[in-house]
């Protein structure tokens, strides 16, 4: 096994100047003002820092035994905005926020991150956290193409790291169903049905001034070079409107990835295929859906509506956010009852988590097949095991993407 990076790898790879974080022991460190004693604390950082990522940064803030001290992102007043939340949360000024996430990977101090840049930079900083002994958690969907996820769970396997994706809906409220199913209540699951949306576009986008503040170069990191604009930063949601990065092919894969993420994931995980993938796609055609046929005899199709198809009947899996999982059959682990908690569990008793990367890398792996063949408008054969396609060179030229300037994995 390689020796994890160290701060001074880091600093010498980025070419920046080194910074001395001081070695105090604070009253914090031992105990007070709420905060749990060092002996017992898992430190972490929050890396991408924007609207989704403050989100969930705010649910590890309220974990037992976590204590977040160090925040990033490549927008100045976002990345300060968090920085504040932090230090009010605590009552204290010692939350550092940094430009540059390998400042914070190279803190020997940090124990876990928690990631939420855009999609085209997930595998990045998952791998680097990895690499850099860090217990590692990152959103949903987990990489931009099929290769950044075995490469996700190869390192993550080689530095002994915990690694998960996020997607809260897989369990917690349009996936609940996922559990009951998965148990068997209903007999073998034949067909899972969903439908995430379309996939990303080409970026057409003209050319607009980078206001201040705004580290535009390292906001593109591995993805294409290509002039700002307010509507390739922007974290709206507004997919088909094409009003924000998840819009557009170079840092998202559209709804497709994005809700796909969930809804995938819950039947993925329903059907108990959530550790494998297809090995025939159908693009959708003449009004037929999109159709995943798998090895087991099992299917998944792309239609509205979210059911499965099961032995014993029809399973629905629409507006079901107050349904009750017996909590035998919950797959959270300790007890837990959200994500966040499954994750922080895990890194503490060194455990699987419910989206371990392997999982979620599938899940990933099953919407970037559903863009593949929408673009390539055929069928395709897949090798699940070898995680390429059968007799298509063009379709496996897909499989990955070539990468800017020093960001390689």
């Amino acid at each position: 096994m390689n020796k994890p990076l160290t701060r001074r790898n880091f600093i010498k790879t980025a070419g920046i100047t080194a910074v001395a974080f001081p070695q105090i022991i604070t009253s914090n460190a031992l105990g007070a003002n709420g905060v749990p004693a060092a002996s017992n604390r898992v430190v972490m950082a929050g890396l991408g820092m924007g609207g989704r990522g403050s989100t969930v940064l705010k649910e590890f803030l309220k974990q037992k035994g976590i204590q977040v001290v160090a925040v990033n992102d490549v927008q100045r007043l976002q990345m300060k905005k968090v920085q504040a939340s932090v230090n009010r949360y605590y009552g204290n000024n010692d939350c550092a926020a940094e430009g540059d996430y390998r400042e914070i990977l190279a803190r020997s101090d940090i124990d876990m991150v928690f990631c939420a840049p855009p999609d085209h930079w997930h595998a990045q900083m998952m791998i680097d956290a990895c690499k850099a002994g860090k217990d590692v958690m990152c959103e949903k969907p987990l990489t931009l193409t099929i290769g950044e996820g075995r490469k996700i769970v190869e390192t993550a396997r080689k530095y002994g790291r915990v690694a998960a994706g996020g997607s809260q809906r897989v369990l917690e409220d349009y996936g609940a169903m996922a559990c009951l199913v998965n148990s068997g209540r209903f007999g073998k699951v034949l067909e899972g049905n969903t439908n995430p949306g379309t996939h990303a576009f080409e970026c057409d986008l003209g050319e607009q001034p980078v206001p201040e503040g705004v580290n535009w170069d390292m906001w593109l990191g591995p993805a294409p070079w290509a002039p700002y604009h307010e509507r390739r930063i922007s974290g709206s949601y507004d997919i088909t409107g094409k009003k924000g990065w998840r819009s557009w092919v170079d840092y998202s894969g559209g709804l497709m990835t994005d809700w796909g993420g969930h809804k995938f994931g819950g039947l993925l995980h329903g059907m108990k295929l959530d550790h494998t993938g297809p090995s025939r796609i159908i693009p959708p055609k003449l009004g037929e859906p999109m159709r995943f046929e798998f090895a087991s005899g099992q299917s998944i199709n792309v239609r509205n509506g979210s059911f499965y198809k099961c032995e014993g009947g029809d399973v629905n899996d629409t507006n079901n956010k107050n349904i009750k999982i017996p909590r035998d059959l919950r797959w959270y682990s300790g007890g837990s009852t959200t994500l966040v908690e499954d994750f922080v569990h895990c890194v503490k008793t060194r455990q699987k988590p419910f989206r371990d990367v392997e999982y979620s890398h599938r899940t990933a792996s099953l919407c970037h097949l559903g863009n593949i063949a929408i673009k390539l408008n055929r069928p395709l054969k897949w090798d699940p095991y070898k995680e390429d396609f059968i007799g298509d060179e063009e379709a496996s030229t897909y499989v990955d993407r070539a990468r800017r300037g020093p960001w390689q994995i």
